[in-house]
Parts: structure tokens; sequence; C-alpha cells
């Protein structure tokens, strides 16, 4: 339920009144976009947060290689993030345990272990927990905005190293005969169990210049990048119900915005391992994977 809420990734200038911007007055707590001549210490005196605070806030960012259009999250004064955690983290609109563990390198479990009195599924905003972190360090990796060629599980999406196991039961009466998120499409591979037993997303190839469409009404709750999957949206529909568009090029919608069924969510990314404008969709009910067949007609 997370879920790049939208930077520009072309660099653009932006004005100065957009919030986004990493000169704008009231940063904390919020998203940044990096401006030419930024730094990650000009960035932390603006936002008047300790550099070491704003660096494992976040851990995919390479302080030495900030690009125009890059998004950084910025704490809140109430946020800490001491050396070998547990961090103390401010929950954000979209935010689930899942997607605060991919994005620290920890794992929903020991969040949740770490928060027993909280309830995992009805997360407020402002709400603070505790982040312990897994080996006492947060987790390095390569840039968030860079994509894998492939996502390794169908869980990827909500940030799990073990994938949720399937939904099972009916399908919501309000889920039925709902459009492909593309208009123009192969399935390339199907969902559910690989070779291995791990279940895999549905993966939609397409044709350049296509974008993805949101298959019911809904809000989007996260729109951002994510470790290996690239450019991911989130949409949160009615009866528990959500969709995720991932390996997405450029997202067209912002975190917290109402979309109507068929609203672009997003250029569909090209693949170079695949040589492909892929899309990876997953279709999830009350957070658990269900075949998108069920769904779509």
């Amino acid at each position: 339920m997370l879920l790049t809420g939208c930077a520009s990734p072309s660099g653009s200038v932006q004005r100065s009144s957009d919030p986004q911007r990493s000169d704008a007055p009231g940063i904390s707590g919020g998203w940044v976009v990096v401006q030419r001549g930024d730094t990650l210490g000009s960035i932390a005196a603006r936002a008047d947060v300790p550099l070491a605070r704003l660096q494992r806030f976040n851990p995919d960012v390479n302080p030495n290689r900030l690009a125009v259009g890059q998004r950084l999250l910025i704490p809140t004064q109430q946020e800490r993030a001491p050396s070998g955690g547990p961090y103390r983290y401010q929950i954000r609109p979209g935010d689930t345990y899942s997607a605060v563990a991919r994005r620290f390198g920890t794992t929903p479990a020991r969040i949740q272990a770490a928060n027993p009195g909280v309830e995992p599924t009805r997360l407020r905003v402002g709400q603070i927990i505790q982040v312990p972190l897994r080996g006492g360090a947060a987790a390095t990796a390569s840039s968030s905005g860079a994509a894998a060629s492939r996502p390794s599980s169908a869980s990827a999406p909500a940030g799990t190293s073990t994938p949720p196991p399937p939904a099972t039961g009916n399908i919501p009466s309000s889920a039925r005969n709902w459009p492909w998120p593309l208009d123009d499409y192969r399935i390339v591979r199907s969902y559910g169990a690989d070779n291995h037993g791990t279940l895999q997303p549905m993966l939609l190839a397409t044709n350049r210049g296509a974008q993805a469409k949101a298959v019911a009404d809904g809000d989007v709750r996260f729109a951002g990048s994510m470790r290996q999957l690239g450019r991911v949206v989130i949409v949160h529909h009615a009866d528990n119900l959500q969709s995720v568009y991932a390996l997405c090029d450029n997202v067209l919608v912002t975190d917290g915005a109402r979309v109507t069924r068929g609203t672009p969510l997003c250029d569909v990314g090209f693949s170079n391992a695949t040589e492909r404008f892929d899309l990876l969709f997953d279709m999830r009910l009350g957070g658990k994977p269900i075949d998108p067949r069920r769904v779509l007609r």
C-alpha cells in the first residue's frame, strides 16, 4: 500500500511556489525535487535538518551524484535516524509497513514487532512508529531511480522479501469486467508461480508511447520509485482492492490524487533486458495478490 510521486524526471524548471522544490518554504516532511546546483548539504540546511538524518532517510541516494529531477524525502523535526536504528518515522499518505520496510532495508515483521500497539492496516498519517533496521544499519542499494530488468516476485510492490499468500475467496461484486490497463498489449508473463514456486505478477508488453491507465476509480496511494521496479503507481479502489502499475517511465499522477477509470497514470518504460516496452501489472485484495484476469474483462 504504498505506492515517483511526480518528480520531474526531465529536470525542467519548477515554479518557486512548487512545494516540491528544494528551495521552497515548508519542505519539512515532504518530498523535494533536486534542482541544478543543489547539494545534499544545502538541502539539509534549507530544511533545517541534520545532514546525517537526511542521508539516512534517503538510503538509496548517492550524495556525491545528485541528479536534477531526483526526489528526496525530507524528515520532520519529530523524526530521528540514530546510527544503527531504530528510526523514529512519521507515517505519510500511502505508507504501509511494507513500504517503510522497503525504504529502510528492513522487514515488515520487524516493524510490526517494534510497534506492538499499532494495527498495521489502520496506520494514520502523522502517526509515529519505530523502524528497527536489519543488521543494525540501513541497507544500501543502487539509485532509487534505477529499474531492474524484472521484479523478483509478485510481492515486490509491497516491499516484502517473502511474498504474501494469494487472496482466497470471492472477489467483491464491484470488481467485475474492469478494462485492461493498456489499450494495446500482449501477455508475456501470466500471473502465477514460476519454476521455483515464486509467485510472479503479470507482465504486459506494449508499444512505444503507450500509457498505463487506471482500471477503475480510486485514489493514488503511491506514485514514486521502488528498488527493482523503477517508477510505480499504486491505486486503491473500493472494497479493499488495489492495482499496481510498475516499470513505468514518466509518472503522470501525484500521491493522493483521485483518478477515474481510464485516467492515464504513467508512460510505460523501455526494458533494456527484454528490449520491449513492459508494464508489470498487479492486482491485490486486502493487500494479497490475486490473478488480474479474475477482475479484468
